[in-house]
């Protein structure tokens, strides 16, 4: 009798986790256990569906070698799936000089990474790749597309079921045991498996700790906003627009994004969230709440980023500030033009001195490897992180 292998968590990554399994394990039964009532809930079907290209990542990371490997896995697969992919392409625009020192450093990452068909734009270059954009200088990524990604998870866990294995919805892990073996997982019922394979999302600090991970690093949970362009502006963006990111801030800042549905987007800021799994404006949750502020993790980071929070914090009170940030890039589209959409969250992790950890966080103990952090490109690579994860459960 083969091999039962445990899954916590229906995202993208436990998912792709999975199908890596079926495929190079015959014989092997995966148990996929969800605690929501549908697959790809939280980061999966909240993000912008952006198929990364490997601009933004620390040469030699993890990030960077399984985003670049991912993305030709992810293309080849929905080619396969007949899932709607478009390689629409995207502009990092510099619209100040005092940015270019930043946009340098971004295109020597971009182009150690191998990104492929990069070119460094200036003036009207700029325009004739995106008509209606505004800036000094831009990096143009042709290979960067966009993607339905939770099309993507629902045919992973196809292959898996369709494989034998189990995927099961409302069912939340309480509670993880070693037994001689193998591993108990307790989610409503009892279930006994050879390996554990861990990739809780916002949950992640979480479940490891019942395993037995370290207390660190920690999610903090981000939310970030969208706004959906009024149909006679959408066409004013042909692919994504973006600014030059702050690296010492995890996130892109707000851009323009086009969905493979042709919607145009602008987003998501980021800004603390009260909440890891509940998406209106005012939601709250007094354990993640309580969770966040009693960390001193949270509070040294704070003291580092509050001016950046208190910048985030007038786009999420006022349309009119959100929108500024975003027409310094496409002038043409304001706050008249959008109405608010989608809400994501994103699980950040940081580490006990209050940084932030970039890069991406898997651990190993006994039969348990647990996913720690996979921000993005974690959708992006997550055919590559399954690969990783596989070859290191060997």
């Amino acid at each position: 009798m083969g091999e039962t292998v445990g899954i916590v968590g229906g995202g993208i990554v436990g998912l792709a986790v999975g199908r890596e399994i079926v495929r190079r394990r015959p014989g092997t039964r995966v148990v996929v256990l969800e605690k929501e009532d549908r697959l790809a809930a939280h980061q999966t079907g909240h993000n912008s569906g952006v198929v990364h290209a490997g601009i933004y990542y620390r040469p030699g990371s993890l990030k960077a070698q399984l985003c670049t490997r991912g993305r030709a896995l992810l293309e080849e697969y929905v080619d396969q799936q007949a899932i709607p992919y478009r390689r629409c392409g995207k502009l990092v625009v510099a619209v100040d000089p005092s940015e270019l020192e930043r946009f340098d450093a971004l295109e020597k990452t971009a182009r150690e990474n191998g990104v492929p068909g990069l070119r460094r734009l200036q003036g009207a270059e700029i325009t004739e790749v995106e008509p209606h954009a505004f800036g000094i200088a831009a990096l143009h990524s042709p290979a960067t597309g966009i993607v339905d990604y939770v099309a993507v998870a629902q045919a992973f866990a196809r292959e898996i079921v369709g494989a034998g294995g189990d995927v099961r919805l409302g069912a939340e892990v309480t509670a993880i045991d070693r037994v001689p073996g193998g591993v108990a997982v307790t989610a409503g019922e009892r279930h006994v498996v050879d390996h554990l394979v861990v990739c809780g999302g916002l949950q992640s600090d979480r479940l490891a700790r019942l395993v037995g991970g370290s207390k660190a690093p920690r999610i903090v949970p981000f939310r970030g906003e969208y706004m959906q362009v009024a149909p006679q502006k959408q066409e004013l963006v042909r692919g994504m627009v973006y600014p030059v990111p702050d690296p010492r801030y995890p996130f892109l800042g707000v851009h323009f994004t086009r969905r493979v549905d042709g919607t145009l987007e602008v987003g998501p800021n980021a800004f603390l969230a009260l909440s890891r799994d509940r998406y209106g404006r005012g939601s709250l949750s007094a354990r993640d709440t309580a969770a966040t502020l009693g960390w001193g993790g949270f509070w040294r980071f704070a003291g580092e980023h509050w001016r950046t929070g208190a910048t985030e914090l007038r786009g999420v009170l006022s349309k009119r500030a959100y929108m500024r940030a975003a027409q310094r890039y496409v002038p043409e589209i304001g706050a008249a033009d959008v109405v608010r959409a989608g809400m994501g969250l994103r699980a950040q992790a940081l580490a006990a001195d209050g940084s932030l950890v970039d890069d991406f966080v898997i651990d190993r103990v006994d039969r348990v490897t647990s996913v720690r952090n996979a921000p993005s490109p974690a959708a992006t690579s997550s055919l590559a992180i399954a690969e990783y994860v596989v070859d290191r459960m060997a």
